[in-house]
């Protein structure tokens, strides 16, 4: 979903500064190195498929149904300026072949830095650069909402998955140049971490590293470094004797609060209304919300990526919902035909959509402060990033503060939910542009 348009030629003002933290970079020609080098690589050294990609490719070609999804939502995107080309300035990829062909080459490789000339910067969710225009057709929002479809992708994750656990994604840890302890990727990362709560660490300062004078700092995989702790003392829990006050938490920059929402909305529309029902998955403790208060948030790519209890309760029912994985709504992409434009917010934007439909970690806690009662945190998997761990049970008793989860794999987008009656005032508004420190105080109960 990077929905930047055109080449360097055609739109010049599109060359933005380099701005960490995103998922995409701001400055599309980073983008252009990246996917460039994949299609040319991938060209260069023809493999045969990996059995769950040959698996994906069987299934396209013997269902009718998903057969014509995958041509037509190629075709569907127009051959004119600014589509004649991807995103990135090259050549679009026009077929489900070629697509499964730079899939193949991308499974061998994690999330690395580009430090050339003419780009600086990372991209933290390749498959969706890959998808980007085609799922933003028509057949490609029919085709990432099937079910069976999601069925084969979560597969395909799951396979991502293993590499980005093994030794050999660790690689991308080094102090070369594409490496995330460069120069640059250690100065975007303390950047990014150091702005929320207006600090100056270092990484070996901030983060709890297991042996910093060991290859990659003791980081044992690309998903070993990526769901790294800090240390307790960098992100203190806020006024953890007082109940009212409640923690951040997730490492996150505010997308949206929105007050009195319904148990049933249309979250497909532009106005992304929350519906509360689908968010919690239909769960029999869904009616408690109707109503009330959805507090939403969003992890960047240099984020931390673990979770933490806003306050302090039981657990009450914790399940991951399966979901979707590329689907976007179609107001973002070229299936509106109102605008037959893509829009440019990218990733983001569709953050309200996801917290219906995409695969997700639901949380219901029952707080101490009978103010609070019965509250829900969702942690909402966006593209590849989908794949979510809870790490509390049932019956469980959390002191604010204390970790209920994390993505692996990268980040998302977060929900905290309070009931109607609930009086949750204070939250930081929308337009803030540095992330809010995880544990830190988000908002305030009035009893």
């Amino acid at each position: 979903m990077v929905h930047q348009h055109g080449d360097e030629h055609d739109i010049p003002d599109e060359h933005h500064v380099h701005r960490p933290g995103a998922w995409l970079p701001a400055d599309h020609r980073t983008q252009k190195a990246w996917l460039g080098n994949q299609i040319d690589e991938a060209a260069k050294h023809k493999k045969e498929l990996v059995p769950v990609l040959k698996d994906f490719k069987t299934f396209i070609e013997s269902n009718s149904r998903i057969y014509m999804y995958f041509n037509s939502m190629f075709s569907e995107v127009p051959v004119k300026k600014p589509y004649d080309k991807d995103p990135t300035g090259h050549k679009q990829i026009r077929d489900y072949p070629h697509m499964l062909e730079i899939l193949n080459h991308t499974f061998t490789t994690a999330p690395h830095w580009t430090d050339k000339a003419e780009a600086v910067g990372m991209v933290g969710v390749p498959m969706c650069a890959i998808f980007d225009y085609p799922m933003g057709t028509a057949s490609g929002y029919a085709a990432f909402l099937d079910p069976e479809v999601n069925v084969h992708l979560k597969k395909i994750l799951n396979e991502w998955g293993k590499f980005l656990m093994s030794p050999k994604s660790a690689e991308v840890l080094g102090e070369h140049n594409s490496g995330w302890f460069s120069p640059h990727g250690k100065k975007d990362m303390m950047e990014v971490a150091n702005a929320a709560a207006g600090t100056n660490h270092s990484f070996e300062d901030f983060f709890v590293v297991p042996d910093p004078k060991a290859k990659h700092y003791g980081y044992k995989s690309w998903d070993h470094f990526f769901t790294r702790e800090f240390k307790p003392e960098v992100r203190p829990v806020a006024s953890p004797d007082d109940d009212n006050v409640i923690a951040n938490a997730c490492e996150s920059k505010v997308f949206n609060v929105a007050t009195n929402v319904k148990l049933r909305d249309r979250f497909w529309i532009k106005g992304q209304p929350y519906s509360v029902s689908d968010m919690l998955a239909h769960h029999e403790l869904a009616d408690n919300f109707a109503g009330g208060t959805v507090y939403q948030a969003f992890l960047s790519a240099l984020s931390y990526h673990r979770w933490h209890s806003p306050v302090s309760g039981t657990i009450k029912k914790a399940f991951v919902q399966d979901g979707t994985y590329f689907s976007e709504p179609l107001f973002e992409g070229l299936g509106d035909p109102s605008t037959q434009e893509i829009d440019r917010g990218g990733i983001s934007t569709g953050q309200g959509y996801l917290t219906a439909l995409a695969t997700r970690a639901i949380i219901f806690i029952e707080a101490d402060n009978p103010a609070i009662g019965l509250m829900a945190f969702i942690g909402v998997g966006m593209d590849e990033v989908s794949t979510c761990e809870i790490t509390v049970k049932e019956g469980q008793h959390v002191k604010k503060g204390e970790q209920t989860g994390m993505f692996h794999f990268g980040g998302s987008s977060h929900v905290l939910l309070f009931r109607k009656h609930v009086k949750v005032e204070g939250f930081p508004q929308p337009g803030r542009k540095e992330n809010v420190p995880v544990r830190s105080h988000l908002a305030t109960v009035k009893p």
